[in-house]
């Protein structure tokens, strides 16, 4: 028991240091979303939900409970960033959604590819979704390394655009093994972490 109480304690010391650095992500009012409004989840595999079961323990499906909101999962594992750039505006027209969750380029920072190709697609994925009259949040995600930290490309594209970004909760969650599945993805415990990160920092920019 006293082993449980111990787990139980180091699990809210985390989750409470993982919101809290939502508290450091940009604050940019976001218009207040309306019980029928659609949140769009676009992105690869930690959208998906791969390394738990996505149709309930990805961080769409959680945060379509935390917000009582519709929230589509429009995440493909694999998929780099011209690819999501391509089916974009097709799920735009399809869906139309209120707000878009951009969390996209984990692949592209992997394979080595061009980031000033994945600079430019983040860029005119942001302008297609403001085009169709949504709002847009980034969630950034680490560039592979000793430690784990952010690609400064997507300061650079939030920054320029003025799209509110969550900068660090990803990045967190994949520097804890006991929130991983493998070496990439994150677990329930870890989708469940970040749904909660981005439903606090969207209630804090008034979208809740």
């Amino acid at each position: 028991m006293r082993l449980k109480r111990m787990l139980a304690s180091w699990l809210l010391i985390v989750s409470l240091s993982l919101l809290a650095a939502c508290d450091d992500s940009d604050r940019t009012s976001l218009r207040n979303l309306p019980e029928d409004a659609v949140i769009l989840a676009f992105g690869d595999s930690l959208t998906y939900g791969a390394g738990a079961d996505h149709q309930t323990e990805s961080y769409p499906a959680v945060l379509a409970e935390l917000s009582g909101r519709t929230v589509i999962n429009a995440g493909i594992p694999g998929e780099v960033s011209s690819e999501g750039l391509a089916r974009m505006e097709t799920l735009l027209a399809q869906y139309q959604p209120q707000l878009v969750l951009l969390c996209h380029g984990g692949n592209d920072l992997i394979r080595k590819l061009s980031e000033t190709a994945l600079k430019q697609n983040l860029t005119e994925m942001v302008k297609l979704i403001r085009g169709q009259g949504a709002e847009v949040v980034m969630l950034a995600v680490p560039k592979p390394g000793l430690f784990l930290k952010p690609a400064p490309l997507y300061q650079e594209v939030a920054q320029a655009l003025q799209v509110p970004l969550e900068s660090n909760i990803i990045a967190d969650i994949e520097s804890d093994t006991a929130l991983k599945s493998d070496p990439i993805h994150p677990n329930a415990d870890g989708y469940r972490l970040l749904a909660e990160g981005v439903h606090k920092m969207l209630s804090h920019a008034g979208a809740f």
